[in-house]
């Protein structure tokens, strides 16, 4: 992009952009004052921002080099709002040169711009020639929107619902509780004496998933349930709170509640004495976990080893701790979500698995770490219905790297990821695409030989 674009950007004012649907935005920026907007900048500049904010915004050049990396500008014609320094310069550069002398207009769409144009993908930063990273001014720009209590209506509520009952579903014990008898009770319609271990001290496992699977996909606990079983792992959940790896907070710029919540979660795990916390497919939970809440928290790392279901599958087919007696037959492709691929490195475990477990394997292009967001991570998916359309339009480009998987084939695609199943969910029914989506443990389960579990002696030797 060229320079007089991005001039083109900064001249474009905050009553000219298009108006913000979401009441609560509207609602809460209209109670604020203009003293309080500074006030609340100001604090944070002074005791958040630091050397990284400085040198990040000293440091860009404007030079365009990100926008080409970024789905939301390739899929909204190119159009310099949209691309990553275009987005910094319409947000934390505007409040940086203003001194945080913004109006309450400009707050909403900040606030606009960070939450629902922008998924943190870091795609960017990869082609960044100086390493900005983006996703870090565009949470520090919801820091400043959760601080002044501007936040879209539909991942506020979900926050909400997870610093008072501690899972982000609003999932009461005792039905969570049920949840885990009641699919131990199905599994055991198809292997006699499973069990799904609660509260059981010094296992070697505690295996954690995140709200929307006793709510929404309570299928994944039994198959994991079968998969352990299968194996012959130490392994437990918990019924007390902690159960819930997930953290939208993490997202709406409420960093006290992020670090309240891993607390919850690590010292769940600790409290029973297990070896090592693995976790179900889900990308943000994931980091949460591993690179946000413990330092959050002040720690350098979390408490105990932390891996995930890809690494955990990977390790059990590696070391023969379940048997693949039947490969899955149709055609598959690859999506790498960002925050286990571009964040977490585990593309090439992932691609073990699949060797193992399908037969036709299709990639994607762009793919690993330079493959294209599903744009439902980052909280935009959790930003609710009145974002859908807007969300599934700015990600044309996947629905494009999709349909060429397609072509070649590929109709079902594998994605670790619950957001990446919700948003890729919305692009296939969008753009007409007629795929289909799994999990891994769904292949696994469908692949593995479920009629001999192994024997004392094996699990000794192992």
């Amino acid at each position: 992009m060229s320079y007089w674009g991005f001039r083109k950007v900064m001249s474009v004012s905050a009553k000219a952009l298009p108006k913000v649907l979401d009441d609560s935005i509207d609602k809460a920026a209209d109670r604020l004052a203009a003293d309080q907007i500074s006030a609340v900048i100001e604090r944070l500049l002074y005791n958040e921002g630091g050397a990284r904010l400085k040198t990040y915004m000293e440091t860009c050049a404007h030079c365009g080099l990100c926008s080409d990396a970024c789905h939301h500008y390739l899929s909204n014609n190119k159009d310099p709002k949209f691309s990553p320094a275009g987005k910094v310069r319409q947000t934390i550069d505007l409040i940086i040169r203003k001194k945080g002398n913004v109006s309450i207009e400009f707050i909403k769409r900040a606030c606009e711009i960070a939450f629902t144009e922008c998924n943190l993908c870091r795609r960017c930063v990869l082609y960044c020639p100086f390493g900005i990273d983006v996703a870090y001014l565009m949470i520090f720009v919801r820091r400043i929107c959760h601080q002044l209590g501007v936040v879209p209506k539909f991942i506020q509520d979900t926050a909400h619902s997870h610093s008072a009952t501690f899972n982000q579903m609003w999932v009461k014990e005792d039905e969570w509780i049920d949840t885990l008898f009641w699919q131990e009770e199905e599994a055991r319609e198809e292997i006699p004496g499973l069990r799904i271990p609660v509260d059981q001290e010094c296992a070697e496992i505690f295996y954690s998933v995140i709200g929307p699977e006793p709510k929404f996909r309570a299928q994944l606990i039994y198959q994991a349930a079968v998969i352990m079983n299968v194996a012959g792992m130490s392994w437990t959940m918990t019924a007390k709170p902690g159960w819930d790896s997930s953290n939208m907070c993490m997202y709406t710029g409420d960093h006290e509640m992020t670090a309240r919540l891993k607390k919850v979660h690590f010292e769940a795990a600790l409290r029973l004495k297990t070896k090592r916390i693995v976790m179900g497919e889900c990308g943000h939970a994931f980091r949460s976990v591993t690179d946000v809440g413990n330092r959050y928290l002040g720690w350098k790392a979390p408490p105990l080893p932390v891996v995930h279901a890809i690494e955990f599958y990977h390790e059990l087919i590696s070391n023969k701790r379940i048997n693949i007696v039947q490969k899955f037959d149709k055609p598959v492709t690859f999506h790498d979500p960002c925050n286990i691929v571009r964040g977490g490195g585990l593309h090439e475990l992932a691609r073990g698995i699949i060797d193992k477990t399908c037969e036709h394997f299709v990639e994607m292009h762009p793919n690993r770490e330079h493959n294209y967001c599903c744009n439902a991570g980052g909280g935009i998916i959790n930003c609710g219905p009145p974002y859908t359309s807007k969300r599934v339009r700015s990600n044309r480009v996947k629905a494009d790297q999709l349909r060429d998987a397609k072509s070649w084939g590929a109709r079902t695609i594998i994605a670790p990821c619950h957001n990446c199943h919700g948003g890729l969910e919305d692009i296939i029914k969008f753009y007409q695409l007629d795929m289909d989506i799994k999990f891994f443990s769904d292949i696994i389960y469908g692949c593995m030989d479920k009629n001999h579990p192994l024997t004392t002696e094996a699990i000794k030797k192992y």
